[in-house]
């Protein structure tokens, strides 16, 4: 009995370091800069999608960045079926983070920047107009909303490019104090 005290301590010492380490992955701030990377570059990408495969815990925004990684992973995968395998699993995969938090204009962006690139034909954009709304609630509720200063002035930076939201919309972007 007394012999098995020592070896139980090494081991719950092992258990909660692991862990530790295991929730370190997975900081939002890293994150964020894993993703643009992983959207621009193919190892990097791959890298993203291998650390993002191995989430299983529920944080809803980690969960986006999983979703965001089959995303990334269909970009960078030739075959067309592989493609449309990880597509539909980062639309699962966002379908249950927006579940675990509906509110979040981050979860609404990435599901958001996803879809829009997403050919239309192959119906996996439906979510479109909702998500815009969403993002534009939160950054309208900012510094209230949950999100840094540098994430939601890129977050309304990337609105307002392109066709992303109509000139009413971008008005209402650009009448944000952030």
């Amino acid at each position: 009995m007394k012999n098995s005290l020592p070896i139980l301590f090494v081991f719950l010492f092992l258990s909660f370091t692991a862990l530790a380490d295991k929730s370190k992955d997975y900081k939002l701030s890293v994150l964020r800069v894993q993703f643009v990377e992983a959207s621009k570059d193919s190892k990097a990408g791959r890298d993203f999608h291998k650390l993002m495969s191995n989430y299983e815990d529920n944080n809803p925004v980690v969960l986006a960045y999983k979703a965001v990684s089959e995303a990334i992973m269909a970009k960078h995968v030739w075959n067309p079926y592989m493609k449309m395998k990880h597509l539909q699993k980062s639309s699962e995969i966002f379908e249950e983070a927006v579940q675990l938090d509906a509110t979040s204009p981050e979860i609404r962006f990435l599901r958001f920047t996803v879809e829009h690139y997403v050919p239309r034909y192959l119906n996996l954009s439906k979510n479109l107009e909702d998500d815009k709304a969403r993002i534009i609630a939160g950054l309208e509720r900012h510094p209230k909303s949950g999100l840094s200063n540098d994430m939601a002035r890129d977050i309304r930076a990337f609105m307002l490019t392109k066709d992303h939201c109509t000139e009413q919309e971008k008005q209402r972007l650009k009448r944000i104090p952030i």
